[in-house]
């Protein structure tokens, strides 16, 4: 019960993640689909933390190296989905309007994607792994 309303919490503000994205694009003043590349930083986003997960199964060490790199890693993703709107607008690709959807559209997405961390990713009795 609480972790298939957790589900459906993500669930909606990944579709409100998503509608800003896609207004910052589709709208017909904006008109102009290059911030959908955003996309490809959702999805590699978790991969360092699944590898550091992987490698690492000690969970006593209170830090690891592969772990503090997959840190390093995904917050370099981060930043550069938030970096790459700017730059679109910068250089004149989107305009600015378009560019603060689809900055919101992110805050939006990877704040959804930390929760799902925080709700599933603690590996007691239930968890993500289920899914």
């Amino acid at each position: 019960p609480v972790a298939v309303a957790a589900l459906v919490a993500l669930s909606f503000s990944g579709a409100i993640g998503l509608t800003f994205l896609m207004l910052g694009c589709a709208l017909e003043y904006y008109g102009v689909y290059w911030p959908l590349f955003v996309l490809i930083f959702y999805f590699i986003c978790p991969i360092p933390h699944f590898i550091a997960k992987r490698v690492s199964d000690d969970s006593d060490a209170a830090s690891s190296a592969c772990r503090e790199l997959a840190y390093f890693f995904t917050t370099g993703i981060i930043v550069s989905a938030f970096g790459f709107p700017i730059i679109l607008a910068r250089v004149e690709a989107i305009k600015w309007g378009a560019c603060g959807l689809v900055l919101a559209g992110n805050a939006v997405i990877f704040l959804t994607i930390l929760g799902f961390f925080l709700v599933f990713g603690r590996g007691d009795d239930f968890s993500w792994e289920q899914w």
